[in-house]
């Protein structure tokens, strides 16, 4: 024979069960450690997206049951839709096979791999076959069934399977719908950084509408480590649409294929219905740009037709694909799943406007805490996420790390030697990417590959968070030296001038003068509650003039601004500045005075506004605000500018009377004369009652 027909003989093709099999660590199974927090992770994700489509609140429990030598039993089972009887073998024994693959919007999973490749770990490992229980809402029973996995023909197999009702192990009661997944592998479980525990906790503070729990048994069923993370909020992120792809993230074989399954007949019909960001003006400018008559079909254009068409998206201005398709976790619900886990006294957090790289839409969050329990001697916690979902390995290689490491946190408050690597300081911080296209840097989903506009953005949201800190470190500070001097006069000059009164056998002199000359500052405190019987998160913001001459400033306050929130209960009127940023004109604050500004909004739950940052603009430091940074928020001003006009763009049909409506609406101002507000800084003023802050 041939060496070259020898060779050729010897080729065989193997199916891709066959490729993950042999190549198992491909899929994060490559420790006995990792395998079973992979193992938690694909069965959790795959509970909370099904949850999340069916509108229903998440309620996930985890159990581990630690069997002979350095096997487990791993169950995990949720209120979820369940899953059909005749889908179950495909969910559940095919690789990439799913429902998300060619949908072009925020997921959690897009390969079809993770759950099958828990099943087929537990029966390469265990010899085990895994045992599903499954409840949909319209059938009266339950589907209990035993799958493996038919590794040739990519393909399950099934034996037990039977029908009955399924009820609750604490209550009895039928489950009206859920899943339940059961499997044995050869896994280790450990505690520490690198665990189940901390992948539900992050797990839990991305996603703070779940409810997750854990349980670990000893071989004898003992329970050697329990935890749970309730809920924060009852609502659920918001519904993501599918949308068509742009040009701008389109390889060239891609739009070959397009063309050539193409329906529409005609060159402007094809690139209007088939991408976003495709308005008949540009369609026609890219067929121009191309060479390419408007009217030709699809079908017959050539590779090098499709190659001049590649060329022209990129020279043609497009407009940013629609960011329905993305579900961020918004600030204040990222301050509550923080405030959950960790145990802090200071929230710094920003979530980023939707920005475009090569064609896919994606977010960037960051949320910074401070304080409290956190270890001040190592380096920060850092809480990496894409999609919702923890990073817990590869952390010096992914980009997220990358971009915080890019900040010279010194200037910030942290300790940071060098200015590079992790800083060090007692602090956590939060990267979340949202984005219809994760980039991940192996097919485990570990870590996120290198991305210059995803890097920027996430650098700029940390020199965000960053101000924050700084501004909480001197605000604090400040505070306590002013505390601590107004305290020691209040204890001192009373009783000099008891003394010298006594002595000299006059009245005691009126103190405030001298006060205010010792004092000569400006002083701010907030305060935030809560008003249940008008379901308002309420806020007071008190400016105290300890100085000899009347003051002016325009104070400004952060609030929670976002869909379904509004400001309310506000008498002195004000402005908006930019999202979120809510200012009021103080004309006039004589000396001696304090004047307060009372604010509610509308919209929150109990508990989800927990700090207000407060700015100022005006001559003279003002101690417990923030000097605002005015080119920031023009830069701030101009980005929502921009989305506002981008916005419009694609929705052409609105009235122009109301887009002047809401422009008059932004624009105007109100001052107000707050010399009837004014109350004197010391009648009946006490320590208590005037500086006292939480450090």
């Amino acid at each position: 024979m041939d060496p070259a027909e020898r060779l050729a003989s010897k080729q065989k093709q193997i199916s891709i069960s066959e490729f993950f099999e042999k190549n198992k660590h491909f899929l994060g199974f490559d420790t006995l450690q990792r395998s079973v927090i992979t193992a938690v992770k694909e069965s959790v994700d795959n509970s909370l997206d099904a949850c999340e489509e069916s509108r229903i609140l998440p309620e996930i429990s985890v159990e581990i049951q630690r069997l002979k030598g350095d096997r487990l039993r791993l169950i995990t089972q949720d209120n979820g839709p369940g899953i059909p009887r005749e889908d179950i073998e495909n969910v559940f024994g095919k690789f990439l096979l799913g429902s998300r693959f060619h949908a072009i919007r925020q997921t959690r999973g897009q390969q079809g791999i993770g759950i099958t490749g828990v099943v087929m770990y537990g029966q390469l490992t265990a010899g085990s076959k895994t045992k599903v229980v499954s409840k949909v809402a319209r059938d009266s029973s339950a589907v209990f069934v035993e799958l493996g996995i038919d590794t040739r023909r990519n393909r399950a197999t099934k034996s037990g399977e039977s029908r009955d009702t399924w009820l609750d192990e604490k209550t009895s009661e039928p489950i009206p719908h859920g899943l339940r997944i059961e499997t044995e592998m050869r896994a280790k479980y450990q505690r520490g950084r690198q665990s189940v525990h901390q992948y539900l906790r992050m797990t839990s503070i991305v996603n703070p509408h779940a409810s997750i729990s854990l349980v670990v048994r000893d071989r004898d069923g003992r329970t050697i480590e329990e935890d749970s993370w309730q809920r924060t909020t009852d609502r659920l992120p918001r519904v993501v649409s599918e949308i068509r792809p742009h040009p701008h993230g389109i390889q060239l074989g891609s739009l070959q294929r397009m063309l050539k399954e193409a329906e529409e007949r005609k060159m402007t019909s094809f690139l209007r219905h088939n991408f976003s960001g495709v308005s008949m003006r540009a369609a026609r400018e890219i067929l121009a740009e191309s060479d390419l008559d408007e009217g030709r079909s699809p079908k017959r254009i050539s590779g090098e037709d499709a190659q001049g068409m590649i060329n022209a998206f990129r020279k043609v201005k497009l407009l940013s694909p629609p960011t329905d398709c993305l579900s961020p976790i918004e600030d204040l619900l990222i301050k509550k799943g923080l405030s959950k886990a960790i145990d802090s006294r200071f929230a710094s957090t920003i979530t980023r406007s939707p920005k475009v790289t090569q064609g896919n839409p994606f977010q960037i969050e960051v949320g910074l805490v401070f304080g409290g329990d956190l270890s001040a001697d190592g380096p920060i916690e850092i809480l990496r996420f894409a999609n919702r979902v923890p990073l817990m390995y590869q952390q010096g290689g992914c980009l997220l790390t990358k971009a915080l490491e890019a900040v010279d946190w010194k200037r910030y408050g942290l300790d940071h030697p060098g200015g590079k690597g992790i800083p060090k300081g007692p602090a956590a911080v939060l990267i979340h990417l949202a984005s219809t296209n994760v980039q991940f840097t192996s097919e485990a989903k570990e870590a996120v590959s290198d991305n210059e506009e995803v890097f920027e953005e996430i650098r700029l949201a940390m020199l965000e968070v960053g101000r924050g800190l700084k501004g909480h470190l001197k605000k604090s500070s400040q505070r306590k030296k002013a505390r601590e001097k107004f305290e020691l006069i209040n204890i001192i000059l009373p009783e000099i001038s008891k003394k010298s009164s006594e002595l000299l056998s006059r009245e005691e002199p009126d103190l405030a003068p001298i006060i205010t000359k010792i004092m000569d500052a400006v002083f701010c405190e907030e305060e935030l509650g809560w008003d249940e019987e008008r379901r308002l998160g309420t806020c007071s913001i008190t400016i105290y003039n300890y100085t000899a001459r009347a003051r002016a400033y325009t104070i400004l306050a952060k609030w929670p601004e976002g869909d379904g929130t509004a400001i309310s209960d506000n008498p002195l009127g004000g402005a908006k500045q930019a999202k979120g940023l809510w200012a009021w004109r103080l004309d006039t604050l004589n000396p001696g005075t304090a004047t307060t500004i009372h604010f509610g909004v509308s919209g929150l739950r109990k508990g989800e506004w927990s700090d207000a940052e407060i700015f100022y603009r005006g001559n003279g430091e003002v101690i417990g605000a923030t000097k605002i940074d005015e080119k920031l928020l023009e830069e701030l001003r101009k980005s929502e500018a921009l989305e506002a006009a981008e916005a419009e763009l694609e929705q052409p049909k609105e009235a122009m009377s109301q887009l002047k409506e809401r422009t008059e609406e932004s624009e105007a101002s109100q001052t107000q004369t707050l010399s009837e507000g004014q109350t004197s800084l010391f009648e009946d003023f006490t320590t208590k009652d005037g500086l006292e802050v939480d450090e």
